[in-house]
């Protein structure tokens, strides 16, 4: 999953990517025309969103992401603890938001909660790499049309992997995706359940989508430039 953290406190917004990092893809926008800017560029999940902005104010930056992006979580940091101030960032589409100062196990917390009712509404597109194609409705795999048989673990890192391509995912992020539960404890089965993804979607065929960047993790790539496994 991606982040994008948008914050004027550069020394902040850089803690916080240090320690979401470990779970998620995140970037950094330190004003809201900068944050608008990087939406228009690349997709993400969700925006941790400070209200105190210069320039335009973090409560017209939720309204403009909203307004063209709908279907991206927002999550607020704030410093107001008040019930007006609650309704009002709910008013301007919030979809949560976090009082200032906040642990890093509520903020992710948060985060986890809202990316899983994202995930859980409504209908998603078809993910199509190369000859790869993957509903997240249906559950089903297919590559050069052939219908592909995935265990459940199997299908949501595949899946993953899919949402980010191009992008290399340590073990730890893809066990936050697979294991929502005692995630720390899984890490070695990452390794066991690629090799079963790869034998299924990679070994029948000539070109190599799912690739080995050793010591880091795993991607997903459209074209094979024969330089991992």
């Amino acid at each position: 999953m991606k982040i994008l953290v948008i914050d004027d406190n550069e020394r902040l917004a850089k803690r916080t990517k240090d320690k979401l990092q470990k779970w998620y893809i995140v970037e950094l926008a330190y004003s809201g025309e900068a944050g608008l800017q990087a939406l228009t560029d690349a997709p993400f999940d969700l925006i941790l969103l400070d209200l105190g902005l210069p320039g335009m104010t973090g409560e017209e930056t939720c309204r403009q992401i909203k307004t063209f992006w709908p279907e991206i979580a927002i999550l607020v940091t704030t410093g107001e603890d008040s019930t007006a101030s609650k309704v009002n960032l709910l008013e301007i589409g919030a979809d949560d938001y976090i009082t200032k100062p906040y642990e890093t196990a509520e903020l992710h917390a948060r985060i986890r909660a809202l990316l899983r009712r994202k995930q859980a509404a409504g209908y998603r597109e078809k993910i199509v790499i190369d000859s790869l194609e993957l509903d997240p409705n249906t559950r089903t795999v297919t590559r050069e049309g052939t219908p592909i048989t995935l265990r459940r673990k199997e299908f949501n890192i595949l899946e993953y992997l899919c949402m980010n391509p191009g992008r290399i995912l340590t073990r730890e992020m893809i066990v936050l995706q697979a294991w929502p539960a005692n995630a720390n404890n899984w890490t070695g089965s990452v390794d066991v359940h690629i090799k079963q993804i790869r034998d299924k979607i990679d070994k029948p065929f000539q070109k190599k989508l799912l690739k080995t960047a050793y010591g880091l993790g795993y991607m997903i790539e459209s074209h094979s430039d024969g330089g991992t496994e």
